[in-house]
């Protein structure tokens, strides 16, 4: 079928299996790793800026301008915020504090005595964040005064904080912010109060008391204005689907017609393709009544895609080469892999924006940029340029636009962060480099040039994810898989590790910023047994490295490598013992089942051996630990983590058969079957199985049975999954199953498992259902939440994680047994 019917089609709602799905609570627009991921947080493309998964403001700008009216069909062309009272991050300022609390509530009002306060600069802080000024007590009060002789010009203000934990903000008396935990990175908040009548041109005063519930604590703000901007007139967005690589958006902009569609070409099976950071948006206009009309187009990019805090200086540039004009920037101090965790953005490597040579570019300052698109429809700017949160632009006049074949604009977008990851010590460089044989405009160039071909390579896939999960499990479970897909790849990054090995990195996103977890490798795994297994080993890789170089000394697994980008070893405060030793030999048990062959286990079997041997002890009847569902806290006698364990024992058995080590295979066989007997008295709990032995009357999910299922190891009857299901469906709520009875909340991945279960289509879509109906109504509009509560579809934290790849285990399933 000719691309632009089936595109037509889609947009008037004719073509279900290509428009897959409608609605999401967040979009991917550009995903490739943790650090490019631009998504739009609302239903309409242009209602809300585009941001970054972590909800910072990564702003892509999009207006059309038809016969002299523009009209707005990307993001919002608000003009970057502009420093009033600077925070300490762009100039020192210094304020008296206390950690006393003070005995007048005149303390917030300009007129207060703090002349036995001490003076101290900011930052204010404990001494892990290295403050200008330490704070090692409970709570601080302090105050800054400031005088504000351009009072007048101000249209609005905007407080810039930074904070941990609890905080309150008064200005010149009046509260006017208040947030409980924390802001990692500095948020900027529009003072709605009638802020003009507070403020006076000399004698004003910001006081903030914060309270330090435990661990780290910290203070910086300031204040901003943002300059007025430009008028437009919204588009009329007349549709919307995604696919599982693609979000495409059809527009009436007047009497023309202009669809946005953005592609990550994130094609698993192959590597090289996959891991390239390159992204597309392309742009086609056609007139609508008949008649010809003069349009012009205006992409605007903004350089905080290359920063963590908006206020960090960059530098940016126009240049042609190779047949391309290209944009470039990235911040002048380029601290390469010098930040880890995980509320942050990448603040080293360069942000590039490649286009044809029938378009022009230029960087400048939004606010002298818009104004002469949207009232003359020309670009302004210059070739070079320094400062905050400047715009790489995009300019297409179009001249003369009829209602024949649509006139056409194709961005690529990419990111060259140099090296991705340090690894025990060394720096990596990303896959698509070859050894630092490639360079960004090549890059550019071949991916402007395969755009067609890749294309229609994405159109096939899509189809083809969406038949297969529409075999494997019926309406809507294909929904879910698309809107699984994207997040889960781009919450990796692929590098190429010290001898030249596939290093498959996830980032713990919105949970602890941890890299390569092995419980989080575990619910991940699905999608990349189903399209390539060379991805989940690239995901093991490390963990593998980490203990065969003695590197981790402890009898069981490691629970992750390190903190994103920084894999040096373990950071998390906590061991799982239980839970990684037997994620690692149950994924690599699905490993060699996916490839046919034991090759990956030989290679690894003295350390699955021991694990193997740790969790003979130890896994039946495990004691107080943390398992993957960590934020549940620690649980003695964890029923369904006795379940991975006699699983994996059963997989461990499997793969010695396979290697031929057939005592051994006889030996674990045996004892997980025994040990299988005995879980089946120590947890039952009548008509159900208990949450833990010896706790009647409780319950959980038993996801982990799957694995037993799905390796056909037979260690657990088919009834007594039955049973279990049976139990659950009472426990059932409007937005999922619980998982167990000691909260409302659920893990949607940990659902998809335990409906894979069944015996039946009926039975498994009474389990997802649920999960499809918070996915479509969930409040909380960010990047899909696998963590939520059952009865009001509330995210209750997690965004944007790998692992919603779980939610391909009923793909699996179908793929490896057909039921």
């Amino acid at each position: 079928m000719n691309r632009i019917l089936l595109l037509c089609m889609a947009a008037l709602g004719h073509l279900s299996p290509f428009a897959q799905v409608q609605r999401a609570p967040a979009y991917p627009l550009l995903v490739n790793d943790p650090y490019f991921s631009v998504w739009s947080f609302d239903d309409t493309l242009f209602a809300s800026p585009t941001r970054h998964w972590t909800g910072s403001e990564h702003p892509l700008v999009g207006m059309l301008r038809v016969d002299g009216k523009t009209y707005r069909f990307m993001g919002r062309p608000d003009v970057p915020l502009e420093t009033v009272l600077p925070t300490a991050s762009e100039s020192s300022w210094t304020g008296r504090f206390t950690t006393i609390a003070p005995r007048s509530a005149l303390w917030t009002q300009p007129v207060f005595d703090d002349r036995k306060w001490s003076a101290g600069p900011a930052q204010f802080g404990t001494p892990e964040q290295n403050p200008a000024t330490p704070w090692t007590e409970k709570e601080i009060w302090v105050r800054r005064s400031f005088d504000l002789p351009t009072l007048q010009s101000l249209n609005n203000l905007y407080l810039r904080i930074r904070y941990d934990d609890d905080v309150e903000v008064f200005l010149n008396g009046t509260k006017i912010f208040a947030g409980n935990c924390c802001a990692n990175s500095y948020q900027s908040i529009e003072i709605k109060a009638k802020w003009k009548t507070l403020l006076k041109p000399k004698g004003n005063l910001l006081a903030v008391h914060v309270t330090n519930t435990g661990g780290l604590g910290f203070l910086d703000f300031g204040l901003a204005t943002r300059p007025a901007g430009v008028s437009t007139l919204p588009a009329v967005q007349m549709n919307r689907w995604m696919t599982a690589t693609q979000t495409n958006y059809y527009f009436q902009c007047g009497p023309v017609g202009l669809h946005v569609d953005f592609l990550s070409p994130l094609l698993p099976q192959d590597l090289e393709l996959c891991a390239r950071p390159l992204s597309y948006v392309r742009f086609s206009v056609r007139s609508e009544d008949g008649d010809a009309h003069k349009v012009q187009l205006y992409f605007g990019v903004s350089t905080d895609l290359a920063v963590n805090e908006t206020i960090q200086p960059v530098s940016a540039a126009a240049r042609n080469s190779m047949q391309i004009n290209y944009l470039r920037a990235g911040t002048q101090s380029q601290p390469v892999l010098r930040r880890s965790g995980d509320d942050v953005r990448i603040d080293w490597g360069h942000v590039f924006v490649a286009s044809g040579p029938d378009t022009r570019q230029s960087v400048g300052e939004a606010k002298t940029i818009w104004p002469f698109f949207v009232n003359a429809g020309v670009l302004v700017g210059s070739d070079t340029a320094s400062g905050r949160s400047l715009f790489l632009n995009t300019f297409v006049d179009y001249s003369l636009v009829g209602s024949d074949l649509p006139r056409e604009t194709l961005v690529a977008l990419a990111y060259d962060d140099q090296y991705s990851a340090q690894f025990f010590g060394q720096n990596c460089l990303p896959w698509w480099k070859q050894g630092g044989g490639v360079e960004m405009l090549t890059l550019l160039k071949n991916g402007l040039r395969e755009y067609p071909r890749l294309l229609e390579r994405c159109d096939r896939f899509d189809v083809q994810l969406y038949r297969d999960a529409l075999a494997a499990g019926g309406e809507p479970y294909p929904e879910l898989c698309v809107l699984a897909f994207r997040q889960s790849i781009a919450a990796h990054k692929i590098v190429r590790g010290p001898n030249g090995e596939l290093l498959f990195l996830s980032k713990e996103n919105f949970s602890n910023g941890s890299i390569g977890t092995v419980d989080v490798t575990y619910p991940s795994a699905p999608l990349y047994l189903c399209y390539n297994p060379d991805l989940l080993k690239g995901m093991l890789n490390g963990i593998f490295y980490y203990v065969e170089r003695g590197k981790w000394t402890k009898p069981f697994a490691p629970h992750d490598l390190g903190t994103y980008p920084l894999a040096n070893g373990q950071t998390y405060p906590a061991d799982m013992p239980v839970e990684e030793s037997a994620n690692l030999i149950i994924l690599t048990a699905a490993i060699v089942k996916a490839e046919g062959k034991p090759d990956y286990a030989r290679q690894h079997w003295r350390v699955l051996s021991q694990w193997a041997q740790y969790l003979e002890k130890e896994g039946l009847d495990p004691a107080n630990q943390l398992c993957t569902d960590d934020f549940a806290g620690h649980l003695a006698r964890n029923a369904n983590l006795s379940v991975k364990a006699i699983v994996a024992l059963g997989a461990y058995a499997q793969m010695a058969a396979d290697l031929g080590e057939k005592d051994t295979a006889d030996k674990y066989r045996s004892l997980a079957a025994a040990y299988a007997a005995q879980w089946q008295k120590l947890a039952a709990d009548g008509d159900h199985y208990a949450l833990a032995f010896g706790q009647k009357n409780t319950w959980s999910q038993k996801y982990n049975l799957v694995w037993d299922k799905l390796l056909g190891l037979g260690l657990f009857p088919n009834e007594l999954y039955q049973k279990e299901l049976k139990y659950y469906a009472g426990q059932q709520q409007t937005y999922g199953l619980p998982l167990d009875n000691r909260r409302g909340y659920t893990k949607s991945d940990w659902i998809l498992w335990t409906a894979t279960l069944a015996d039946t289509r009926e039975d498994f879509g009474f389990f997802i259902l649920p999960v499809h109906k918070f996915a479509m109504e969930t409040p909380d509009r960010v990047p899909l939440s696998d963590w939520h509560e059952t009865t009001d579809g509330r995210a209750v934290g997690f965004r944007a994680r790998s692992v919603v790849g779980g939610y391909f285990i009923k793909m699996l399933d179908w793929r490896w047994n057909r039921r």
